[in-house]
């Protein structure tokens, strides 16, 4: 049977780097705490006081401060035994008391659904990071000895808590540079998850262990050689890949368990910058290296701080990956965000660098969180940054951007500035304009142009990678949307009122609210939106405005106003998201043209002699009739059909002859009819049934054509 750790062992391991008043706190603390937990157990048969005193125990492997531990001791206080934070800020001051406040924060809530659960946790734990970074740390060290015990928990609680872990927590440890708690949740989540797939591994790791000791120490001898050849300090480790790297790796790579195992891989920790890069060429003169497969995270450090050079040589007849950095590097790799909080004899700006990496990811997420509508889409937005693989590019100044790789130039965009990109129109790469969906390359020089005024195309969602754009574009989405659909529900409003012999401002708010109450809405302005939106029929609204909401429960009785006094609605074309034109008769300006609502889309616009419009007298009653404005400027694409004897540069002369008049084409495909015989169809892009005329003419003038008509479906 094992011994239960006690707080004076902790504390021994304390004396390495913290004062005796620090560690007579954090001694205070646990003795409050395991008070405070007396004649709780947990599922294993240990005393509840065991699990904080663990916790404490990780963070003191991490060399963390005084707080932290004192937090650790008592972050399941304030949930599990009611004492009030207050009484906490009384014992052992005001930055403790918040510290453990913040971890209760995040387990406190019950949730509806499991997906919902894990979305809300991470929103709440962005919030305490945003706080004090500290919170996080602890929240890791409890979760991290919650997997270690997870065994006596009921299966279902199990994999719950593994699929959470893999999904949140072992990111977010990543994410910080914690690479030593990261890899230790993941491998006890896939443990935890899929229980006989980890030990098949293991073993079979454990069986090619012993088959490559042989070759590793061979390896490992050559390259100790070359560094004592060439006087350079540096200790030489074998590195192993853990197992749920392995299984992610044989899953989504599709490659084999030893396609992967047969790369040996070594780190060699030095003294000085200078020294990683000297190893680099000792290393690169003793076996030869791959083309494509050095990085330079020295010079361009990760996202959250990680600082190597990496390789790959070949020698022996098998690929070798190494890594070289030095002491503060490796402890940065090890331990990332945390190492910002040790107590340290020497002054090193390595940790003041990943701490600012941090608190712009943190603010980041801030940001991002303000703008999503719930916790579900915030995770969604966030997702992408906690598995980042990142790519570096350069602004034309010379400033160096980290984004994930498949970023595109709007993600570089939004990286900069929000404002620059939500007015994006074109970007350069390396100086020559490129398309804003195309991929960066690590490398690159990328300028984007901007014009006041712009705004984000709704395509730009199927491209953009970063969490900070999506959420961007979607929140200007959203903002516009609700514009539209209050200025096209209030202009429908108005016209159908018209109809009564009514004006909107005549409208009392007293007629308004009833309304309102009425149609079981929080405010006029929605009732509005919803007409805009097409989800309520600007008529019965309308009639229910004037006649005070009552009686209007269904539309059967209802007499329509005549539609001669309602008028028509004016159209531009540039109506923005609400007002589209269908693509069975394709409008053009000068065509007649009615209006049909589409639940939750606004208006689609159809010629009024279209085949899709409703025929009975009800459907035909619910459309508005349009006119078009007198100054429009927009191209409107409409489709023709070209009959034409087959000639040789035939079809140019047609390209040529909608050229001549101004006209644009979109799309040209062309259909045999007979040897002789052939048909053209064109989709062109005219402003209106003039500039259609004129199109039309200049094509029928060409000898060859025999017939040319408009398309309607």
């Amino acid at each position: 049977m094992s011994v239960e750790p006690t707080v004076e062992h902790l504390a021994r391991e304390l004396s390495s780097y913290l004062d005796t008043n620090r560690i007579n706190q954090v001694r205070r603390a646990y003795y409050y705490a395991e008070q405070a937990h007396e004649g709780q157990m947990r599922k294993s048969g240990d005393r509840y006081i065991t699990h904080p005193l663990a916790v404490a125990g990780i963070l003191a492997n991490l060399r963390l401060d005084h707080q932290s531990l004192m937090a650790a001791m008592l972050h399941d206080v304030i949930e599990d035994t009611g004492i009030p934070k207050d009484a906490l800020s009384e014992q052992f001051g005001e930055d403790v008391a918040e510290l453990v406040d913040g971890v209760s924060k995040l387990t406190q809530i019950e949730f509806r659904s499991r997906a919902e659960a894990q979305a809300e946790n991470f929103q709440k734990m962005t919030l305490a990071m945003a706080k004090d970074i500290r919170v996080i740390l602890v929240k890791l060290a409890d979760r991290l000895h919650n997997m270690r015990t997870l065994g006596p928990m009921p299966y279902e609680k199990r994999q719950r808590i593994a699929t959470e872990t893999l999904d949140i927590y072992a990111p977010i440890a990543n994410r910080l540079g914690m690479h030593s708690i990261s890899t230790e949740l993941e491998d006890l989540g896939f443990s935890s998850l899929y229980p006989m797939r980890s030990k098949y591994i293991s073993k079979a790791v454990a069986k090619l262990r012993g088959s490559h000791k042989e070759i590793i120490d061979d390896i490992r001898g050559k390259l100790q050689e070359k560094l004592e050849e060439r006087g350079l300090p540096g200790r030489i480790l074998g590195r192993e890949k853990h197992l749920n790297s392995i299984y992610n790796k044989m899953k989504f790579k599709q490659k084999s368990f030893h396609e992967i195992m047969d790369v040996y891989a070594f780190r060699i920790i030095t003294d000085t910058e200078d020294d990683c890069y000297r190893i680099l060429g000792a290393v690169h003169s003793l076996y030869k290296p791959l083309p494509g497969r050095f990085k330079d995270y020295i010079a361009m450090p990760k996202a959250n701080g990680y600082q190597s050079l990496h390789t790959t040589l070949f020698g022996m007849h098998v690929n070798i990956e190494i890594q070289i950095r030095t002491e503060e590097m490796e402890h940065i790799a090890n331990n990332g965000i945390a190492a910002h909080w040790m107590y340290k004899n020497e002054e090193s700006g390595v940790t003041n660098i990943n701490q600012s990496r941090v608190d712009r990811w943190v603010k980041g997420l801030m940001e991002m969180r303000e703008r999503a509508d719930d916790s579900m889409e915030f995770i969604e937005h966030v997702k992408v940054d906690l598995f980042p693989d990142e790519i570096y590019v350069f602004t034309p100044k010379g400033r160096i951007m980290e984004l994930p790789s498949g970023a595109t130039p709007v993600d570089f965009a939004y990286a900069i500035h929000t404002d620059i990109g939500n007015a994006t129109v074109a970007c350069r790469v390396n100086r020559n304009l490129a398309s804003l969906s195309q991929p960066l390359q690590s490398g690159q020089t990328v300028e984007v142009i901007t014009a006041p005024g712009a705004r984000p195309n709704p395509a730009w969602l199927s491209f953009v990678v970063t969490g900070k754009a999506r959420s961007s574009i979607r929140h200007v989405l959203k903002t516009r949307k609700r514009a539209e659909s209050l200025e096209l529900g209030r202009t429908l409003l108005k016209r159908s009122l018209k109809g009564f012999g009514a004006k909107l401002s005549d409208i009392t708010e007293v007629q308004r609210q009833a309304v309102v109450s009425h149609n079981q809405v929080n405010s006029f302005d929605d009732l509005v939106s919803d007409i805009g939106l097409g989800n309520r029929m600007a008529y019965l609204v309308a009639r229910q405005l004037v006649s005070g909401g009552e009686g209007l429960e269904t539309t059967a009785n209802l007499e329509n106003a005549p539609a001669e006094k309602q008028g028509a609605v004016t159209i531009r074309g540039t109506e923005g998201m609400l007002v589209r034109f269908a693509s069975c008769c394709k409008p053009i300006p000068g065509d007649p043209v009615v209006g049909i609502m589409d639940s939750g889309n606004g208006m689609v616009i159809h010629s009024d002699t279209c085949s899709s419009l409703p025929e009975d007298d009800e459907g035909r009653a619910r459309l508005t009739h349009l006119k078009w404005a007198k100054d429009i400027t927009d191209e409107f694409s409409v489709e023709l059909r070209v009959e034409l004897e087959r000639q040789r540069g035939v079809i140019a002369e047609v390209a040529n002859a909608v050229a001549m008049a101004d006209g644009n084409i979109e799309r040209i495909n062309v259909e045999d009819q007979n040897a002789r015989f052939g048909i053209v169809s064109l989709v062109v892009h005219v402003n209106g049934r003039r500039h259609l005329a004129r199109v039309m003419r200049r094509v029928r003038n060409i000898r060859a054509v025999t017939h040319i008509s408009r398309v309607r479906h």
